[in-house]
């Protein structure tokens, strides 16, 4: 416990990002000039909190642990869930993200889609901070060994293969953690729209990121996400564009996949099952759904497994 007090006091948040200028997330929102802005946000931390109350958890990720950054000096850069290098820091026990849109933009107008942005980001990150996870010292270094239904031995080995490239489900532990949390937190943005009538935005480009935002990409949106790849350089809104591709293809589609194929009309049973699992680390009621439905030691064959 020293060891991992003393990595998270003097582990930095920001040092990935030289170009942008921070402030806190409780601060962000409450700055938006827009009261609808700020009324869509607050909103989706209602559901939030009651969707973890139904989970057993009665806290979310302090919005004093939580940078947003606002601004860049590099003139390309473009914010929001799928900037480089962001997210949760399980170490630091923090999140840095960014705020949707032109970062360079001085006195940029906020609109709806930023507000559910973050509500998404926040409420992605919020689960991983609530998840299980054990650390140990191997070798005078600090390891994580487990990680909701995750684990890893001593020599960094995860418990799952890597799935094939250009696999259309997923076997592997990681993959269904990161789509399971995604899931959870596009539902909450998706539940946040409905209510308030969001519809996509006007431009093709910010009604591709509603439609991600919410969890309702189409067919369409992903035929053409899929001829994109990820350039490197600049965080520019092609980038951005390429790193959403990616991230549907590998995660949220994969994992979509795997609910279909393993769960069937009972999807969102094993789903729920897949959250508690992660957030208390106690693997046996998928343990147990899995076996019922697929045979003993279902858990084991479909995890250690590749895919096709």
């Amino acid at each position: 416990m020293q060891r991992l007090a003393f990595v998270r006091a003097s582990a930095t948040f920001t040092g990935h990002h030289p170009n942008l200028r921070f402030s806190l997330l409780h601060w962000v929102v409450d700055g938006w000039h827009d009261s609808l802005l700020r009324e869509i946000f607050y909103a989706g931390l209602a559901i939030l909190s009651r969707r973890f109350m139904n989970f057993g958890l009665l806290g979310t990720l302090p919005v004093d642990r939580v940078w947003v950054g606002i601004r860049s000096s590099d003139p390309s850069s473009f914010g929001g869930f799928h900037y480089p290098q962001q997210g949760y820091r399980h170490i630091q026990l923090g999140a840095v993200v960014t705020s949707y849109g032109q970062l360079a933009a001085s006195g940029r107008e906020q609109a709806a889609l930023t507000a559910l942005d973050l509500l998404r980001t926040y409420a992605h990150d919020c689960l991983h901070y609530a998840s299980y996870r054990v650390y140990t010292l191997h070798n005078d270094t600090l390891t994580r060994v487990r990680y909701g239904l995750n684990r890893r031995d001593l020599n960094g080995s995860p418990y799952s293969a890597r799935d094939r490239p250009g696999s259309r489900t997923t076997r592997n532990l990681g993959i269904v953690t990161e789509g399971a949390v995604d899931r959870e937190a596009r539902a909450i943005a998706r539940q946040v729209a409905a209510t308030y009538k969001l519809r996509a935005e006007h431009t093709g480009f910010d009604g591709l990121v509603f439609r991600d935002a919410t969890g309702q990409l189409s067919d369409t949106d992903r035929t053409g996400l899929a001829s994109l790849t990820e350039p490197a350089g600049a965080a520019n809104q092609h980038r951005y564009l390429a790193a959403m591709a990616s991230y549907e293809r590998v995660v949220n589609a994969r994992y979509q996949a795997f609910l279909a194929e393993i769960g069937g009309s009972d999807q969102e049973e094993l789903h729920d099952a897949i959250i508690r699992g992660t957030l208390s680390g106690d693997r046996s009621e998928v343990y147990a759904w899995l076996e019922g439905r697929h045979g003993p030691n279902a858990f084991e064959e479909l995890f250690r497994a590749n895919t096709d």
